[in-house]
């Protein structure tokens, strides 16, 4: 009786740890379809402004749109956040390609991740920070900033890189973004003695418009997809950049 009574009691221990299992695994679903729906996660996240983390680094994160942005004091890149759901009710933000940038608690406390402080450094708000609007140029200065880009890339790699443009009005921020941080990206590998390498095939970077950001590296050329029906979302990072060059294409089989 009493090795039955024990086994029982070991059984509706493991039944009820399996069912707070399952409770926690259906609550941190539903978190994330909530954020994924646009519930939830912009209200976790502190104001807009400026910050500064206890290692030193400082950004700004602006709210004001449809999606958070964030920028590092010094650097040129904005990062759009995605939202994902963690462990204690927590929100973990990422940019596109799936590193994580900041962490934030339920009461407003926030952690912010970067190549100098990878284990997370606490953040406080330090005052007011400007609007991360995503750039607009004329004909003219886009054509200029085409220039420069190519040259500061054909110089930086020995050779002719050619940069084309085919997008209409509506994706000329994004195209702005997308042209910069591309080539930002690819001078950044040029600098790497190991990663230099995978620069050998490039000939030409073109970025046209279409229904979803994306990014492709083949037979040398670096084709960038932006999207403006996707807001600033609509361009791909220079994260996204990066692993283009650096993931090999898939051989073709003839």
């Amino acid at each position: 009786m009493a090795i039955a009574l024990a086994a029982a009691a070991l059984l509706l221990s493991a039944l009820d740890s399996e069912a707070q299992a399952q409770n926690w695994g259906n609550a941190q679903a539903e978190q994330s379809q909530s954020l994924r729906n646009g519930g939830g996660g912009s209200r976790s996240l502190p104001p807009t402004g400026r910050y500064v983390a206890e290692s030193g680094e400082a950004f700004i994160l602006d709210r004001s749109g449809q999606r958070p942005l964030l920028r590092f004091d010094r650097r040129d890149e904005t990062w759009v956040l995605r939202p994902s759901a963690a462990p204690r009710g927590d929100v973990i933000y990422r940019n596109d390609a799936g590193d994580q940038l900041l962490r934030v608690t339920p009461g407003g406390g926030m952690t912010v991740y970067t190549p100098g402080a990878p284990g997370g450094s606490p953040a406080s708000l330090s005052g007011p920070g400007q609007s991360l609007t995503p750039p607009t140029l004329g004909p003219a200065q886009m054509f200029q900033l085409m220039t420069r880009r190519s040259a500061m890339l054909s110089q930086s790699l020995g050779r002719l890189i050619e940069i084309n443009v085919d997008t209409d009005a509506a994706a000329e921020s994004l195209t702005v973004e997308a042209l910069i941080l591309s080539t930002d990206a690819a001078l950044r590998i040029a600098r790497s003695p190991t990663a230099r390498a995978s620069l050998e095939r490039l000939r030409s970077i073109t970025i046209v418009d279409g229904p979803r950001a994306s990014v492709t590296y083949a037979r040398g050329d670096l084709r960038i997809v932006v999207s403006p029906v996707q807001g600033v979302a609509g361009r791909p990072s220079s994260a996204r950049v990066v692993e283009a060059f650096l993931t090999p294409a898939p051989s073709v089989r003839r």
